[in-house]
């Protein structure tokens, strides 16, 4: 009998952190749509904020303001992640998600430049700032929160629904883009059509505020509440972050070449394969849906794995198979006109890509206690992100427009190089983590 009730009760508590992390993610889902409906639409607003130039300059610079938008994440990695530790997570998923809201219906909105002059990519730099703030926080937080919610012993696995929803973001951006594509004509998404999905986005994430405010808080924010020896000003500060220097570096250096290599491969292949490959436009964006919906599926899978094996296995996979097979990818995907081709090289990549998307929030949060977890785990990433994430494709589209787009290849090789070497150099996180041993 009492096996039983302890079953049921294991049962309910089960349930209770799926349904968690359910609304968490899908807010995540509806940020990241957000975030990435700027990437995948931008081949057909670029001329509406910035009208002259060739197709790569104005590329050129909606990747620019792109980069502006990563500046931000800093910013809110910090704010929020401040916030999240000393407010709480959900406080904080709620005032992200309202941000996004804000920048996305700004972007909607905002007239062509033929309209209002230099005031229209002012308020497009100022709808991206909006969004990055929003990001910098989302992803410090969403990150933290799904590590304290997850079951122990399954924290990979549930963890790496983070990346699940944040490339389900992407896939639906990529959706609505092949949809409207379907039904409007170039010039009629060149127009108008390209706002429809940040109306969408908007909208969605209206409905996500109130999915978020029902969520539980995590226990383990709520045991640093009620500890009279932690008070609120202990929380979320510089002063303690600072007090772990290591850490610090090792989120730095765990990100930086798997910020790049998810950026090129996620986010600037669409550029890349439509005017370096010359495949057509409609072809690319179903190679891209198609790549990264198996890509989605795998996060899932490897995070359940790194619960087994570990997560510096997945981690020595990634740098060693990108720093070896990034240049002879990146060179055989600019050469191929066949969209087949292009496809499996795209899916060889992010499977390697995987080995550091499915357990790279988990693996710093396990680096970290409570009590200044989210801005642990914020600020350094933000940081790291803003650097070389942000900025990948504003160095590829210079670097093509010099005339010199293979150095990039190497470029993103190197950068993977250094985060090898520091996952060759780290120790095992899964077993000896704050979360594991339940220290706050």
């Amino acid at each position: 009998m009492t096996t039983r009730i302890q079953d049921a009760g294991s049962a309910r508590d089960e349930r209770r952190v799926v349904g968690n992390v359910l609304r968490g993610s899908i807010g995540n889902l509806v940020e990241w749509y957000d975030w990435y409906a700027y990437s995948a639409f931008t081949v057909y607003f670029a001329k509406a904020f910035f009208p002259g130039g060739d197709a790569t300059a104005q590329f050129l610079n909606t990747a620019a303001v792109f980069a502006v938008g990563f500046l931000m994440r800093p910013l809110g990695g910090w704010l929020l992640g401040r916030f999240a530790d000393r407010y709480g997570r959900r406080s904080a998923l709620v005032l992200s998600v309202s941000m996004m809201a804000c920048g996305s219906l700004l972007i909607a909105v905002t007239p062509a430049y033929s309209a209002i002059g230099i005031a229209a990519p002012i308020l497009l730099v100022f709808s991206r700032l909006l969004q990055g703030l929003s990001v910098g926080g989302e992803y410090s937080t969403s990150a933290t929160y799904l590590s304290e919610v997850a079951t122990p012993g399954k924290r990979g696995f549930y963890s790496s629904f983070q990346y699940v929803t944040l490339v389900g973001g992407q896939l639906l951006a990529l959706g609505l883009q092949l949809i409207l594509q379907s039904v409007l004509t170039d010039k009629q998404m060149g127009d108008w059509g390209w706002r429809i999905a940040f109306v969408v986005g908007a909208l969605a994430a209206v409905i996500v505020m109130a999915l978020r405010r029902s969520m539980d808080e995590s226990e383990s924010y709520q045991r640093v509440t009620e500890n009279a020896e932690t008070g609120k000003g202990e929380r979320g500060t510089l002063r303690q972050l600072v007090k772990y220097p290591r850490e610090i570096l090792l989120v730095v250096g765990l990100t930086l070449g798997g910020t790049v290599a998810f950026y090129t491969y996620a986010t600037y292949t669409q550029k890349f394969l439509e005017n370096t490959a010359h495949i057509p436009r409609r072809t690319v964006t179903v190679i891209m849906f198609l790549a990264l919906l198996v890509f989605a599926i795998l996060q899932p899978l490897a995070g359940k794995l790194s619960d087994k094996i570990g997560r510096r296995k997945l981690l020595m996979f990634f740098g060693i198979a990108g720093t070896l097979l990034t240049v002879p990818i990146m060179t055989l995907m600019a050469r191929t006109s066949q969209p087949f081709l292009a496809f499996l090289l795209l899916l060889g990549a992010l499977v390697i890509v995987t080995g550091y998307t499915s357990i790279n929030a988990i693996v710093k949060a396990e680096l970290f206690p409570t009590r200044i977890r989210a801005i642990g785990v914020g600020l350094p990433y933000a940081l790291t992100v803003a650097i070389f994430g942000g900025t990948a494709e504003l160095i590829a589209q210079a670097l093509k427009k010099a005339g010199h787009e293979s150095l990039f290849f190497w470029y993103v090789a190197g950068c993977v190089l250094v985060s090898l070497i520091v996952y060759a150099t780290m120790r095992e996180t899964s077993r000896s983590s704050a979360l594991e041993r339940g220290e706050d």
